[in-house]
């Protein structure tokens, strides 16, 4: 592996030498003529007011959403508490041998589809609850949660955030209905490695429903936009963004910094994707909260320093919210911007995050789906929000941001909104960055490499294929200009919505059967420990 990387490494250096000497803005002008009409028909926007217009895709989003709060009665909320005792590993006894071995349960959970799919019994997945969530998250908690949000209240003002938290409290449903199905449907190779995602939920699913064809044809489209997005969206723009933050913080004038950089963010990535999901989950779990550790702490100083102040923030972010008042649109404006900045930020909905939930160690599928509504309230309803309203704070005198004004660059707003309270914060917040970068591009080439496999079969040169492709894509995205390139990928990621949600709409009934076994096998566990039984697991 070493060798093979060593020799692609040495290959690419002239090239991209001269990609990015001569090339660069031909590829993405040529990019954009082919592939224009892709990103033009995904992100179609459909008239809503006479100066907003809002793409389709964010209607089946936050349609969907919708749907899955109400078909499962609220799971957003009433699921919360639950998702943060499983993540702790109260119910982890339960989820390794089942609560009929432990507890007598009547509801035998070995007459269900989740044991047929695993190599044998003695296999229940490769990753912790915890583990799975902070892979997830690492898709997601990133440069969307730094410039995003910037971004979105240069649009829609400080009332966007209010729509963004909705978005958030909504995601959390899509994220639980998706995530169980991963984990229903996935499947367990010879050596214990476990394939999932919605290309498994789409086949098996529907086979199970009598729709084979349909389903079949639904995941080899998810799994082509799965593998695209991975190159562009989840590489390219990550690496891209944190060569340019790490250029411009250190004034390196160098037309081959951004390239060399790339070596150097190619290499690491490439340590921790060699070692498959568990090395994955056993870095995501240290960066992830490492890096949100950093960020939150210093949005807490800003907060803190400028308490007295965190009302009228709120007040003006209420008010903002359902008056829309000096922004284009009005109230639709406003509310287009935050939904589309919340739901776009975490994914629910995309199906991306069922692939790395799916390698969860667990008998019960719901209990992954409660785990997963965790990530959009920690990705949008915690981390984006503090953004706003450190951005709202230190923005009352409108000192570097004018409200109804797009901007580009939200990475260096966010930066002056800090620095204004903590002098050369930009400097920690490039680290940060570079980290979010990095975690997300860990994340998504699993992903990607999941969708690869499934069209390209299972093996290790297939895998090996995949990782030199995609390390060969950081390297690229660090060195060359992105724009068609970008617009294309960020459409495939968003095209994944369409045969996701398909899908689990029509598998919503076999998702509320799933969970109504899981709260049965915690109400039993609940119930014999009430009595005085005693936990089996201590002598097994």
């Amino acid at each position: 592996m070493k060798r093979y990387l060593l020799s692609l490494f040495t290959l690419l250096l002239p090239i991209l030498t001269f990609a990015q000497e001569s090339t660069s803005e031909k590829f993405d002008r040529v990019f954009k003529e082919y592939t224009g009409w892709f990103v033009e028909g995904i992100f179609y926007e459909i008239p809503f007011s006479d100066d907003y217009r809002i793409p389709w895709v964010l209607i089946v989003l936050i349609g969907g959403a919708l749907f899955f709060t109400f078909y499962f009665k609220f799971i957003n909320f009433t699921g919360f508490r639950t998702a943060l005792l499983v993540v702790k590993g109260k119910y982890e006894d339960i989820e390794k041998h089942g609560a009929d071995t432990l507890y007598g349960d009547m509801t035998h959970n070995e007459e269900h589809n989740i044991i047929e799919t695993l190599r044998d019994d003695s296999v229940h997945g490769e990753v912790s609850h915890f583990q799975a969530l902070t892979a997830a998250l690492s898709a997601t908690v990133g440069l969307g949660n730094i410039a995003g949000v910037a971004v979105a209240l240069s649009i829609g003002g400080p009332g966007a955030t209010f729509w963004m938290i909705v978005a958030g409290l909504l995601g959390m449903a899509s994220k639980f209905a998706e995530c169980t199905l991963g984990v229903k449907y996935r499947d367990v190779g010879e050596d214990g490695t476990v394939y999932g995602g919605p290309m498994y939920y789409l086949t098996k699913g529907f086979a199970e429903k009598g729709m084979k064809p349909l389903g079949k044809v639904l995941a080899v489209v998810f799994a082509i936009f799965v593998v695209g997005g991975s190159f562009g969206g989840g590489n390219m723009f990550q690496a891209n963004q944190a060569a340019a933050q790490f250029t411009k913080l250190f004034n390196l004038q160098s037309d081959n910094a951004g390239m060399y950089f790339g070596f150097i963010m190619a290499a690491l990535v490439a340590v921790v994707i060699i070692g498959g999901i568990k090395r994955i989950a056993s870095v995501t779990e240290k960066v992830v909260p490492f890096m949100a550790g950093i960020y939150v702490l210093a949005s807490l100083i800003i907060l803190g320093a400028n308490w007295h102040l965190i009302d009228d923030a709120f007040g003006l972010i209420y008010e903002g919210a359902f008056s829309g008042l000096g922004i284009a649109g009005g109230l639709v404006g406003v509310m287009i911007q935050g939904i589309r900045r919340g739901a776009f930020s975490n994914e629910a909905g995309v199906g991306s995050a069922a692939i790395a939930h799916s390698a969860v160690r667990t008998k019960y599928p719901a209990s992954e789906g409660i785990v997963a509504l965790l990530e959009p309230f920690v990705d949008t309803v915690v981390i984006c929000t503090m953004t706003a309203l450190v951005i709202v704070i230190t923005n009352f005198d409108g000192a570097f941001m004018e409200y109804g004004v797009p901007i580009k660059e939200g990475v260096e707003l966010t930066a002056t909104a800090f620095d204004s309270v903590i002098p050369h914060f930009s400097i920690i917040l490039t680290i940060a960055v570079i980290l979010f970068a990095f975690s997300t591009m860990v994340s998504w080439s699993y992903y990607g490499m999941q969708g690869w496999v499934f069209l390209f079969g299972k093996g290790k040169k297939t895998d090996l294929i995949y990782k030199i492709l995609f390390l060969f894509f950081v390297i690229v995205g660090s060195s060359i200009s992105l724009g068609a390139v970008i617009d294309f990928s960020d459409a495939m990621i968003f095209a994944m919505v369409v045969p996701n949600i398909i899908g689990v709409v029509v598998l919503s009934p076999i998702i509320r059967k799933e969970l109504k076994k899981y709260m049965r096998a915690i109400t039993v566990k609940e119930d014999a420990l009430e009595e005085g039984a005693e936990d089996l697991t201590k002598h097994m």
